[in-house]
């Protein structure tokens, strides 16, 4: 493919003017505590207050009374109430609390997410927000005290899952800013607990030491009745119920996920479907239609991130002197990269692909995860080659294609979204391919500012192949709205910007 004219100085700048200015509409803290609570994705009744949850390890009177001073009004309403032991007793979901100032993506997500969070906090420490990134660092180290981990995001609905797991690599990148040993010194434990949410029950598949995504809860997921509903009312569980009814499929067992003759999804398709949710790839084909089958897979994705993990634990346990630590550490990481080049490494294809461990077979669906072990360096340098010669399955006028195949789901080709363009350009350069990798990073930056230029917006995600951000056409699956803003969108375009700045 031949390169493309890059927008001047001129134009770069009034993107980086709207980015700028959009880390403080997108911020959420005590004074934006009525903008946080309110859900888009949520029925509400109006004139009711929104409900916000305050972990039972907080003081609940003392925060009401702070509250009602410094927010009167807005404090009017909404109601604080304790969360249950149980979240599985909450009966009308709402905002989770947190006690500093977070940024969200924007558009209807608005809530701190947690893989948004890491593209975000890129951007910031590049705005020199440095007070705003370490603080929503806070946020997500906050969630795994009071919450248990890091959320898909700060609503009660989301209390049974993560996300890929990218809040060492945020405590260490905003250390990097602040030299606060103390700080780091604190963030190791609530960090190992976090590690050990990846690393136990149900998250570990025992027979190869990797992990897996899984979702504790049970049922629908709660904001998907009412934010992906279609123009005609239907959800996007009528429209799977729809595909299945009238598609042969042959990634899985239908009869797992789908009852013919009640015409019904089953239990295991709602678990199946909130896992899938957990990876943040919502949806694709990646683990089969609708990726319900995620239940059975090692992904690519997070075993990297994991790998990541403990690899920043080496290094915090090194800057904070806890040599002893820093061995388990090193011991892990070593475990994992083996287990993840002896089942995800496809020689044949020279792909990682990610393994279904009932039939122990790899499902080879070119995906761009295939990137994340590059990103991560886990890759050795043949492996790294091999993945380059197939760069021209996923080389596309606006960047780098999340799959090679269209499928109707928003997290397939030809959808291009922003971490996804980071995680290949950094791993290209780290092994030595830089044209390749400012290329890619370059056309990435390109259509985002021309689309810019007609819409006036960041966006979620863009149309790779017309490199535009009008993409409702193109996605039957999932929800077809473009958000606007937008949180990791912003941060990519930032750290690109520098990247090719560099010589």
């Amino acid at each position: 493919m031949t390169d493309i004219n890059f927008p001047n100085t001129e134009r770069l700048s009034a993107v980086k003017q709207y980015i700028k200015e959009k880390w403080t509409e997108l911020q959420r803290g005590h004074s934006d505590l009525l903008a946080a609570a309110e859900d888009s994705k949520q029925d509400h009744t109006e004139g009711d207050p929104w409900i916000v949850y305050v972990s039972g390890k907080e003081d609940l009177d003392r925060l009401r009374e702070e509250l009602s001073a410094e927010i009167p009004e807005d404090f009017q309403q909404i109601t604080l109430q304790k969360l249950p032991d149980n979240a599985g007793e909450v009966e009308t979901h709402g905002l989770l609390y947190l006690p500093g100032d977070y940024v969200v993506p924007g558009g209807k997500f608005n809530e701190a997410y947690g893989w948004d969070s890491y593209f975000i906090l890129r951007g910031l420490l590049l705005d020199d927000e440095i007070a705003l990134a370490k603080s929503l660092t806070d946020q997500l180290l906050y969630q795994v005290v009071h919450y248990g981990a890091v959320l898909n995001a700060n609503r009660t609905y989301f209390l049974s899952r993560s996300q890929p797991p990218f809040l060492s690599r945020m405590v260490l990148e905003v250390y990097e800013h602040t030299q606060d040993l103390d700080w780091l010194c604190a963030s190791l434990p609530v960090l190992e607990t976090y590690y050990q949410y990846w690393y136990s029950s149900e998250h570990l598949h025992k027979p190869s030491g990797l992990s897996q995504f899984y979702d504790f809860g049970s049922g629908p997921a709660p904001e998907v009745a009412v934010s992906e509903t279609d123009e005609e009312g239907k959800t996007h569980f009528d429209r799977v119920k729809a595909f299945y009814k009238q598609n042969e499929v042959d990634a899985y067992d239908v009869s797992l996920y789908y009852d013919q003759e009640k015409d019904e999804l089953t239990d295991l398709f709602y678990k199946g479907d909130r896992t899938m949710r957990e990876s943040g790839f919502d949806p694709t084909n990646r683990f089969g239609p609708f990726s319900v089958d995620v239940l059975h897979y090692l992904p690519v994705c997070l075993n990297s991130l994991l790998y990541q993990m403990e690899q920043d634990m080496v290094e915090i346990c090194q800057r904070v002197g806890s040599a002893d630590e820093m061995t388990i550490w090193e011991q892990r990481a070593s475990d994992r990269a083996r287990a993840i080049n002896d089942y995800l490494w496809d020689e044949a294809h020279g792909f990682y692909f990610d393994y279904h461990f009932p039939t122990e077979k790899r499902r080879r669906y070119e995906f761009a995860t295939t990137f994340y072990p590059l990103w991560t360096g886990i890759a050795s340098a043949q492996q790294a080659e091999r993945i380059v010669n197939n760069l021209s399955k996923f080389e596309a006028p606006g960047g780098v294609r999340t799959s090679t195949v269209t499928s109707g789901n928003q997290w397939d080709d030809p959808m291009g979204w922003a971490p996804l363009q980071l995680i290949a350009v950094e791993g290209l350069r780290r092994y030595g391919y830089a044209t390749e990798a400012k290329r890619l990073a370059r056309r990435f930056v390109t259509m985002v500012v021309e689309d810019f230029e007609r819409c006036g917006n960041l966006v979620e995600k863009y149309h790779l192949e017309n490199c535009s951000s009008k993409v409702s056409g193109e996605i039957e699956y999932g929800y077809s709205s473009n958000e606007v803003g937008f949180g990791w969108t912003n941060g990519v375009v930032l750290a690109f910007l520098k990247l090719l700045d560099e010589r």
